[in-house]
This record gives structure tokens, C-alpha cells and sequence, in this order.
């Protein structure tokens, strides 16, 4: 395992590889032609490896997924240093400063520091948006975006007392679901019935990304197994069959669920 002091040298070196790839003589004709929208889905993408490596507590596939990560900060501070925007120390040194500032109890005098949030929120203030709403990303998952306003929300006041507030509006949201009489209706009137079951499960401290992630892969592991016992393609088989098999599955997975 290479050591602490070893770090600086490493990312010098993946800095200057970065540099060969973009250098327009003799660098990679990909590279080359990657802009920050391009490179934007990679970041996203590469982000969702490192989670999904620490939910199956693969520390070696960890490591690899991190380095991947680290790669796209060097590329995008390459590409900014490029249009004489910023460059990686520049990117160090914001974070360095943002995270003493945010810790003030720990790096400075004030051993009574007003919180985390608080400074957060002072911080977001002086953006020019004074919404407790502000900087919360358009680009998050919509499912993580919806808990994220409501807890916003929720830190001045704006909130069911308890869960049956949500539940109850989950009901009326299918009311209105159902009683939609065109497709830009349903459509407003569904999103209106997920953000309630963000709040519902909100109340009782779940997180829905990973409710629904877990959601998908049992479905997931089923639906193979069904398609395991089935002895002809899905589609030759009748809607009570393939309930049949899917009954079979879920008795057989239930362990795995």
C-alpha cells in the first residue's frame, strides 16, 4: 500500500496524463473533443459505481471506482485550466477553504459553532438567493431532488406533523390520478403522487432511491428466475402462467430478498 507522501507524486502524474490526452499534438482524438457536457454523464455515472461498490462492500472494486472518480475532477479541472477558468489547485484550495470554514469548532476558536446547515446556509445566502430551496442541484435524481427540497422545507417549519399526512395525500393524489382526464394530467397528477411517497417514506426515515433501487433488483433477480423455469420464451405463455412461475420465483428468492 503506498503511503500518504506517495499521493502528491500520483496525481501529479494523472494530471500530466490528462494533459498528453487533451494536447491537441499528439494527444487522444477523444479526449481531444470532450467538453464538460460531454464528460458531464461519465462524472454522474462513475459517481453511481462508487456507491454501488460500497452497498456490496467490495472494498478492492472500491478503490478502482475511487480512482475513476478522482479521473473526472482531473479531467474537468484540465479542461477548465484549458479555457483559463481554473485549474485542479484552484479546485483543491476551494475545498480546503470551504471545509475549514464549515468547521470551525475544529479549525478555529469558536468552539460553539452554529452547525453544519447553519454555515451552509449563510453561505447560500450570499449567492443571491435567499430561498431555503437554494442550491439544491437540478440535476440530482428526481427521486433524491424530492426528498431533498422536503427536508428544506421541513427545517422552517413546512411539514406534516407526522406520517399520516403523507399517507393520507398519497391516497388523494390517486383520487386525482385517476380521475385525470388527459395524458399532461396523468403526468402531472403521478409526479404529484411520487412526491408524496418521497414524503411518506421521508417521515419513516427511508430513502427512497435506495427503497426503489432494492425494489428493482429483487423484481430483477425474480424475472430471471422466472424466465430460469420457464420451459418456452415468456411471451408464448398466458397471463395466469407466467403468475404461476412468478409465484414459483418469489417462494425461491425469498431468501435473497
Amino acid at each position: 500500500m503506498a503511503t500518504t507522501t506517495d499521493a502528491p507524486a500520483r496525481l501529479a502524474e494523472l494530471m500530466e496524463i490528462m494533459r498528453r490526452l487533451r494536447d491537441p499534438d499528439g494527444g487522444c482524438s477523444w479526449d481531444q473533443v470532450q467538453t464538460f457536457e460531454t464528460i458531464a454523464p461519465y462524472t454522474i455515472e462513475e459517481a453511481y459505481e462508487v456507491a454501488d461498490a460500497i452497498r456490496r462492500g467490495d472494498l478492492e472494486d472500491l478503490k478502482d471506482e475511487l480512482g475513476d472518480l478522482q479521473l473526472q475532477v482531473v479531467y474537468h479541472a484540465r479542461m477548465a485550466e484549458e479555457c483559463g477558468a481554473f485549474d485542479l489547485e484552484d479546485v483543491m484550495a476551494a475545498i480546503c477553504a470551504k471545509m475549514t470554514r464549515r468547521h470551525p469548532h475544529v479549525f478555529g476558536k469558536d468552539r460553539e459553532s452554529p452547525g453544519w446547515e447553519a454555515l451552509k446556509a449563510v453561505e447560500r445566502s450570499g449567492n443571491g438567493d435567499p430561498s431555503v430551496l437554494a442550491g439544491v442541484a437540478l440535476s440530482l435524481p428526481a427521486l433524491k431532488r424530492a426528498e431533498k427540497v422536503q427536508k428544506r422545507a421541513a427545517r422552517v417549519g413546512f411539514d406534516w406533523p407526522d406520517a399520516a399526512g403523507p399517507r393520507a395525500k398519497i391516497d388523494e393524489e390517486l383520487a386525482e390520478l385517476d380521475s385525470a382526464s388527459s395524458d399532461a394530467e396523468r403526468v402531472q397528477e403521478l409526479g404529484d403522487l411520487l412526491f408524496s411517497v418521497v414524503n411518506h417514506a421521508r417521515h419513516f426515515g427511508i430513502d427512497p432511491e435506495a427503497a426503489l433501487r432494492n425494489a428493482t433488483q429483487r423484481f430483477e433477480t425474480r424475472f430471471r428466475r422466472v424466465e430460469a423455469l420457464a420451459d418456452e420464451p415468456l411471451d408464448r405463455k398466458s397471463i395466469d402462467q407466467l403468475e404461476a412461475l412468478w409465484q414459483q420465483a418469489k417462494r425461491e428468492t425469498a431468501t435473497e430478498a
